[in-house]
């Protein structure tokens, strides 16, 4: 299943919703679209949907702690596997930060 990558703008969230794979070339897509999107959220709160995900790479999952690291982002995460990789990336993205100090 390739990656298909919804935005959702509500007046007090983002929602972005990843449906598939991340990994690969993918990935690129992904952060791309993050990319984009962070330059027009403001004060919006962001909420990344990883409820339709099949697989985070690696790289994927660096995605994600920038995306906690810079926004704070909400997570829904409906998965084990999910679950796991949310917390992956959120324990990267205050490491990144403490790094980075």
């Amino acid at each position: 299943m390739t990656l298909k990558i919804t935005i959702q703008e509500d007046w007090d969230v983002t929602t972005l919703k990843l449906e598939g794979r991340v990994a690969g070339t993918s990935t690129t897509e992904f952060q791309r679209a993050w990319e984009s999107l962070a330059l027009s959220l403001g004060s919006k709160r962001l909420l990344v949907d990883l409820s339709g995900v099949t697989h985070i790479d690696a790289d994927g999952t660096r995605v994600l702690a920038e995306i906690h690291k810079k926004t704070n982002a909400d997570f829904r995460a409906d998965t084990p596997m999910n679950r796991y990789l949310v917390q992956t990336a959120k324990r990267m993205g205050r490491l990144q930060c403490k790094e980075g100090r």
